[in-house]
């Protein structure tokens, strides 16, 4: 597979060829103002997210960030970049930086300056209109291979919540889907509980 390296910076994201194959090193390199991810190497633009799907984030975060007040998890919210190393952490060797748009990570080794490097303990996705269904297997996949212990993917439109628990056997588990009346609660935090009807509250 050929590889495109950047040897000076770019300024617009029409100069991206989507077509090819790109490393951390390359993204730190992009200064356009579209939002995009890495997965295994390609380029795949974010949509901008619209109201409700911030509001759902916002409350999400909060009531994650409130229950690990003094606790030894710390809570993320996008635009975060998480960066997930196959063979070495240098910045020419990782080809998969993804946004979720929350992230809580329990081991401050997996942390620095420029955001996660590493594993989170869980991942919360919100999806937006833009989502596509490679986008969205393609970030299965990445996060149950590198071994995030929960990933609960929200659908605002629909008002539902899926969790899946890695099991251990390193796959993930789907729990059933969960709407408006459930709480949603995680074996990664004992005792907490989060309920979808402040969730998804107009």
């Amino acid at each position: 597979m050929e590889e495109y390296k950047l040897e000076d910076k770019v300024f617009k994201f029409e100069d991206i060829d989507l077509s090819g194959t790109y490393s951390y090193a390359d993204y730190l390199k992009w200064e356009f103002d579209e939002r995009v991810e890495l997965i295994k190497g390609k380029v795949f633009p974010m949509s901008a997210p619209n109201t409700f799907h911030q509001q759902v984030s916002g409350t999400v975060f909060g009531l994650l960030f409130q229950y690990l007040r003094k606790k030894p998890c710390k809570v993320f919210s996008a635009p975060f970049d998480v960066r997930f190393p196959r063979r070495s952490k240098d910045d020419k060797e990782v080809m998969t930086v993804l946004q979720p748009d929350v992230s809580v990570f329990c081991d401050r080794g997996n942390l620095d300056a420029r955001g996660g490097i590493g594993t989170p303990y869980i991942v919360v996705e919100i999806l937006s209109p833009g989502n596509n269904k490679k986008e969205l297997k393609n970030k299965y996949e990445v996060y149950e291979e590198a071994g995030v212990r929960e990933y609960w993917v929200i659908h605002p439109a629909e008002k539902t919540l899926l969790k899946y628990t890695l099991d251990t056997n390193g796959k993930f588990q789907s729990s059933r889907l969960l709407t408006l009346g459930d709480e949603v609660t995680s074996s990664v935090l004992p005792g907490f509980s989060m309920s979808l009807d402040e969730v998804f509250e107009d």
